[in-house]
């Protein structure tokens, strides 16, 4: 079992960590700070270091998977040395990847607040450009959609989260958007990720990634591209202008 500081803390950048289990599939720690790929956000990358007996190393983690029950597998770079079994390393990201990628996320949550009541089909999050797929026949124009992701950014939103039940989703089923992708059930609790006022929210919808703290880091957004991807299947693609 990995302890996920990212729960508690998506801006901790590193943390120390002692290794459980070493191969060429992944490394697994006791704790760590990296985010594994799931629900469309990309797995962290950055770097694991450790000094052992007088001896140092380090590896070069190419991406963070979920790996059997609730480990986190840092898979490693091509050649890149593995630490020993029992070591303590320091676990530290790719922070600028990362933080462009929680930017990118939330701007997402914002994209739905703007096409209310359709459903998500698909989506992917990138460090470049990220899309949404909608159970929809006619998307908003685009640069209407530039405009307002743009302004809702700059309102300086707070971004929180907290935890229902999951009867307490079952009573609400809307809001759910995601139809190719459910919360993990299981636990007993599900995660809201919420943008705005508690009583007010812009965006409200189980999530599992990391998100900024306030819209006003996202920046200015820009939809770049609308396709037509079948009768009821709009995608829609953005980028971050910086």
């Amino acid at each position: 079992m990995t302890e996920l500081l990212f729960r508690a803390d998506a801006y901790a950048r590193e943390c120390t960590a002692t290794v459980l289990s070493s191969g060429p599939d992944g490394v697994v720690l006791n704790r760590t700070v990296f985010y594994p790929q799931a629900g469309g956000q990309p797995g962290d990358t950055g770097l694991l270091r450790w000094s052992l007996h007088g001896q140092s190393g380090e590896m070069a983690v190419g991406n963070a998977v979920k790996g059997p029950g609730d480990a986190v597998l840092h898979q490693p770079g091509d050649g890149a040395a593995l630490p020993p079994v029992g070591a303590e390393v320091i676990a530290g990201l790719d922070w600028s990847r990362r933080h462009r990628l929680m930017r990118m996320h939330t701007s997402l949550h914002l994209l739905c607040s703007l096409i209310p009541g359709a459903g998500v089909t698909g989506g992917q999050i990138g460090a470049d450009r990220s899309r949404l797929d909608f159970d929809l026949a006619e998307p908003p124009a685009k640069d209407w959609l530039s405009e307002q992701l743009t302004a809702l950014a700059a309102a300086d939103h707070p971004v929180g989260e907290r935890w229902i039940s999951e009867a307490e989703l079952d009573a609400n089923p809307s809001l759910v958007r995601t139809l190719s992708v459910q919360p993990p059930r299981g636990a007993g609790q599900v995660r809201l990720v919420r943008i705005g006022a508690e009583d007010d929210p812009v965006d409200l919808q189980p999530c599992g990634g990391t998100h900024v703290r306030r819209t006003g880091e996202i920046g200015r957004v820009s939809v770049t591209k609308l396709e037509n991807k079948g009768r009821q299947n709009r995608r829609v693609y953005l980028v971050l202008e910086d």
